[in-house]
């Protein structure tokens, strides 16, 4: 069965999304609605929150949710003593409502939980789907559709997860900033993505990822760095093991521009620190990355004909800054290779427009393809300021793949003299 986290901040329509999926024929799991059961009268929850908060909080041997949001809603102990009560007797209906589920043959059960991060919920679930929209226009829905004040409507945000940190985190962003036809349409589409996610086979690889427990020991891997075997760099092959080592980086990937001889030499004497790969200039002017490499791919090879050869070597096909001016074509080519991308690069510290990857962001999770995240780096300094954590993972491709499902990108922007530096590398001889 795969399980599916449905997630998003108050008034972002993540409920709008859950009942377009259930008219699709979703199972959905409210977790909401399994709160409320869980203090009705006569149950185990409702006792305890009688005990723990007093007559007060009941009316006519039912609970008084005003009386009781009162007391908890500015006080972070007692909404702490009031999570200790409710969040295990959920956890104990949802699996068991995961259980009817599963004997009735059904595929995917999505868990549509408001709080999915703030409780720590994330790893419960295969694939996290999270609905966002804009604050203000979020605020705008509170005060029309629930009649909340202004301070009403700050309290309740101020109380959950940012919504960017939220959406660093999910495996798929549906966006909500138009209408409520457009809305019900991204999530039409989304939910034919993972109907055709659990109708395909998981791989072994993640599925050994997910038993050796995606939240234990974690490892930092720079996806993108250069050599001096790029013509814009003057980095020593050797100095940027060691800046890596200094830096506090697991594995670095050695992409240099159309080059592999350095990427190949540095893997073969630090096998458990070095990924080799190429990043190559396609035919259309547009880079592409492959990782895991063998055999170098000659500049100017097609795009198409280049992912597919970084296949045919066991490799993976990384896009890196897919929506930057020149070198990332500006997202022209992506349709054209979209089917053949096994991940895309989230964060490039060398992009000084926050915007282009976000945008990347955006279209790797509407298509359900990891991120990862490099530094870029053509000078020593450079090294580190953007990488990916991820659980431990096998020098092979498909560990790799499986661990960049769990990957939280790390990076900060490179200041913009580093472009200085590697145009002084093209000029020396």
């Amino acid at each position: 069965m795969l399980r599916v986290g449905l997630t998003g901040n108050v008034g972002s329509g993540k409920s709008t999304v859950a009942g377009t999926w259930r008219r699709l024929g979703a199972s959905i799991i409210d977790a909401d609605v399994l709160a409320r059961r869980a203090v009705e009268p006569g149950t185990p929850g409702l006792r305890r929150v009688r005990e723990a908060f007093g007559e007060s909080v009941i009316v006519g041997g039912a609970l008084d949710r005003a009386a009781l949001r009162r007391k908890v809603f500015r006080d972070p102990a007692a909404r702490k003593r009031l999570e200790e009560i409710i969040h295990p007797e959920v956890a104990r209906l949802a699996r068991e409502e995961v259980s009817a589920l599963t004997e009735k043959g059904v595929d995917i059960a999505v868990h549509e939980i408001p709080l999915l991060y703030e409780v720590g919920l994330e790893h419960t679930v295969d694939l996290i789907v999270l609905v966002d929209a804009p604050e203000d226009v979020r605020a705008e829905r509170l005060a029309r559709d629930r009649g909340l004040g202004a301070s009403e409507i700050r309290d309740l945000m101020a109380a959950q997860m940012p919504a960017d940190r939220k959406r660093a985190k999910a495996d798929i962003v549906i966006d909500n900033d138009g209408t409520l036809a457009e809305l019900e349409g991204r999530a039409e589409r989304v939910w034919s993505v993972i109907r055709d996610r659990a109708a395909a086979s998981p791989s072994p690889e993640r599925l050994e990822l997910r038993d050796a427990d995606p939240a234990g020991p974690r490892c930092r891997v720079d996806m993108h760095i250069h050599t001096r075997l790029s013509f814009d760099s003057l980095n020593r092959p050797d100095a940027v093991v060691q800046r890596s080592v200094e830096v506090g980086l697991d594995r670095i990937c050695i992409t240099d521009h159309n080059e592999i001889e350095a990427a190949l030499d540095l893997a073969e004497r630090y096998p458990d620190r070095v990924i080799p790969g190429e990043e190559v200039k396609t035919r259309e002017g547009v880079d592409v990355i492959g990782l895991f490499l063998q055999e170098w791919i000659p500049k100017g090879t097609p795009a198409r004909e280049t992912c597919e050869r970084i296949h045919d070597q066991g490799g993976l096909v990384y896009v890196p800054h897919p929506f930057a001016g020149g070198k990332g074509g500006g997202g022209r080519i992506l349709s054209e290779i979209e089917d053949l991308v096994d991940a895309v690069e989230g964060f490039n510290a060398r992009i000084h427009d926050a915007s282009l990857n976000e945008r990347a962001q955006h279209w790797a999770r509407d298509r359900g393809l990891p991120l990862g995240a490099g530094s870029d780096a053509h000078t020593l300094g450079e090294i580190g300021r953007a990488h990916v954590e991820v659980p431990l993972f096998d020098a092979d491709p498909g560990s790799f793949l499986a661990a960049l499902r769990y990957a939280k990108i790390q990076g900060r922007e490179s200041p913009r003299w580093v472009h200085v530096a590697s145009t002084l590398a093209k000029l020396v001889p």
